[in-house]
């Protein structure tokens, strides 16, 4: 671990664990921001005035290795740079010894700290915007999302990283709604994209694929399935993930993007019906039983950029209308003054 820490000490820096406690105020209740399975997330801020969010690992039996999780996330992020992934400012592992009571008497005992200190995002986690019904953003800011979050997969993917964990809690959003995946503790880095088999289960109900919950089978096809369900979620709610299982596909297609439709005006969804129905088909397909049936992440960014070509494709097209009507209407009062001017002339000329 040391040596990928100092691989990229220029990224991030080492805080003393005393000076987390000052910025928030020792741990106190109201800096918290966030608790999850893992730790408590409090907001500090430093010196400069740049605020931070300080997430405290929790103490955790010695067969949830505590130190590895620590490493995980740690490790993994600290090589990480991109929009969609959320930036790690510095880090605590510090031992000390501390006078408690045990048992009725005091004795010394080794506490260990572990904490990781992120980018502040005040626009909170995604799980606030998602509920049994179809998320009410309008369909930009979820596409924003959608494409966000399936962005910064890839680049993790790219880089051998795993998420193990994707979900709507596990996705941050700034202040633009940019989407920022979080959460690394489940991480692992792969050399290659084959399928290893884990000795536990691991990561969120309802986001795991049906492969790894039978026979503990992971695979970059994982994070690929959790991302499916958090679109179709996005799109037709929790309520409509758990009805999908009993609808044929092309008709759960069809009722999503009447559901769509009803939402928006009828010019704009002239527009984006095809997005919308390219978003969906793309978040079955990531479900897919099979693995083997599943496209991978690099496949899934390919589609959507190629949405984002269409879409840009279209604007070239509606400014160039509107650019060459103005002109044809020049045109034609260029022509009405030469004649207006001719009149004029042989009206001069006549006796």
């Amino acid at each position: 671990m040391l040596s990928r820490l100092q691989h990229t000490s220029g990224v991030t820096s080492p805080f003393s664990f005393e000076m987390l406690k000052q910025i928030t105020n020792n741990f106190s209740e109201e800096h918290i921001i966030g608790r999850g399975a893992y730790g408590v997330v409090y907001k500090g801020v430093l010196d400069n005035g740049k605020e931070i969010a300080v997430k405290k690992l929790k103490y955790m039996p010695p067969e949830h290795d505590s130190n590895k999780q620590f490493e995980n996330e740690c490790t993994n992020l600290m090589g990480v740079q991109h929009q969609n992934i959320v930036r790690l400012v510095g880090y605590c592992h510090e031992t000390r010894r501390e006078y408690v009571e045990h048992g009725g008497k005091y004795v010394w005992a080794e506490v260990d700290e572990r904490v990781l200190c992120f980018e502040y995002l005040q626009g909170g986690s995604l799980d606030k915007h998602v509920s049994d019904e179809p998320c009410k953003l309008d369909w930009d800011m979820c596409y924003k999302i959608i494409k966000g979050v399936s962005e910064g997969l890839n680049h993790l993917h790219k880089d051998s990283i795993f998420h193990f964990d994707l979900k709507p809690g596990n996705i941050l959003l700034d202040n633009n709604m940019m989407p920022k995946i979080d959460d690394f503790g489940l991480s692992r880095f792969f050399p290659s994209a084959e399928t290893c088999t884990t000795a536990t289960n691991f990561g969120t109900l309802g986001y795991i694929p049906p492969e790894h919950i039978i026979g503990h089978q992971i695979s970059p096809k994982y994070d690929v399935f959790s991302l499916g369900v958090i679109i179709v979620i996005i799109m037709a709610g929790f309520r409509g993930y758990y009805e999908y299982k009993d609808t044929a596909s092309f008709e759960f297609i069809k009722l999503v993007c009447e559901m769509w439709q009803k939402r928006v005006h009828a010019t704009t969804w002239s527009h984006i019906s095809q997005e919308v129905k390219t978003c969906i088909e793309i978040a079955l397909r990531c479900i897919k039983h099979d693995r083997e049936e599943r496209p991978t992440i690099s496949q899934v960014v390919d589609v959507l950029s190629r949405i984002d070509v269409e879409k840009l494709s279209l604007k070239c097209e509606l400014r160039w209308e509107f650019m060459v009507v103005p002109l044809r209407l020049n045109s034609h009062l260029v022509r009405w003054e030469r004649m207006i001017d001719r009149c004029m002339k042989v009206t001069r000329l006549s006796p």
